[in-house]
């Protein structure tokens, strides 16, 4: 049996050097999985971009210089979808990463990934260091983080409605115009594709996570507010961002490379992640993480 060593910044805050040092100190480590992130929503990302470009970039270089010097066994990087060209073709195909900037509200936040995926290459070629990358979607699911400050699209939508709901309010406000298109991984199929790729793919090229599944904004907020029994009205507030307007993996490469193929049907993970938060997350969103 393996120890599996989950650190928290609390413990190990590993933008600084002397964190990351730390943790393998206090630890004998063979695999590394890197998929701390300073990460939020749209609101988020506009709020703090040199946050968001700092933190992820800094605690991923130097992750990363640690694991060549202690000769880690293998690495395995999780990046962003964030990363990809603001209007790259619909599905995002892996060799289409570099053909253009990305949306801007995210940018800061994607190109510090995306430069992970370049020193990973860079390590693997001078120095033989054994890192592969991968690249999910949008995940959501159980301990998600529901902030309204912070969270992702499905948790802060989840809340929402929950609250209208007991609240006996009317309506709720969506950013935008509803047109975005989006792409979403239950976090347990996420997982699970992480464990895959660390066992069966060793090649220097990014691969990505997902279902290949595109879903409209609006849409999906007649899901979740069916999923929730919120019965209102929904105002959408065309003066906010709309963010990237389409998102949709191309999942072919991770089933050939590792046989990785989404399980949970959108609908079923929607309610599980739900339920959870009527049972266990609600009055406990800042605190609420997502695996």
């Amino acid at each position: 049996v393996r120890e599996v060593v989950v650190p928290r910044k609390s413990q190990y805050n590993l933008v600084e050097q002397t964190g990351i040092e730390k943790l393998f100190a206090d630890h004998r480590i063979d695999y590394v999985i890197h998929a701390a992130g300073t990460v939020g929503g749209i609101g988020a990302n506009r709020a703090n971009p040199g946050l968001f470009f700092y933190d992820n970039i800094m605690m991923g270089v130097q992750l990363i210089e640690q694991c060549r010097l202690r000769k880690i066994a293998k690495t395995v990087i999780i990046g962003t979808i964030c990363s990809y060209p603001k209007f790259a073709p619909i599905p995002f195909r892996e060799e289409d990463l570099w053909e253009g900037y990305p949306e801007e509200t995210n940018a800061p936040y994607g190109l510090a990934k995306k430069m992970l995926i370049v020193q990973a290459r860079a390590y693997r070629e001078q120095y033989g260091l054994n890192s592969i990358c991968l690249l999910p979607v949008n995940m959501y699911g159980p301990r998600d983080h529901f902030d309204l400050e912070n969270s992702h699209v499905i948790p802060a939508l989840i809340r929402k409605c929950v609250t209208a709901k007991e609240e006996g309010e009317k309506e709720i406000v969506c950013w935008g115009d509803g047109s975005p298109t989006r792409e979403f991984l239950f976090a347990r199929d996420a997982a699970e594709g992480v464990v895959l790729a660390l066992k069966r793919y060793d090649g220097p090229e990014p691969v990505n996570l997902g279902t290949g599944i595109e879903i409209s904004i609006r849409d999906l907020v007649t899901i979740i507010a069916e999923a929730t029994g919120f019965t209102g009205q929904v105002r959408w507030d065309a003066t906010r961002p709309n963010g990237q307007p389409r998102r949709c993996l191309d999942t072919a490469k991770a089933e050939k490379l590792f046989g990785f193929k989404a399980r949970t049907p959108f609908s079923a993970g929607v309610k599980e992640t739900v339920e959870w938060y009527l049972r266990a997350g609600k009055g406990n969103e800042s605190a609420t993480q997502l695996l």
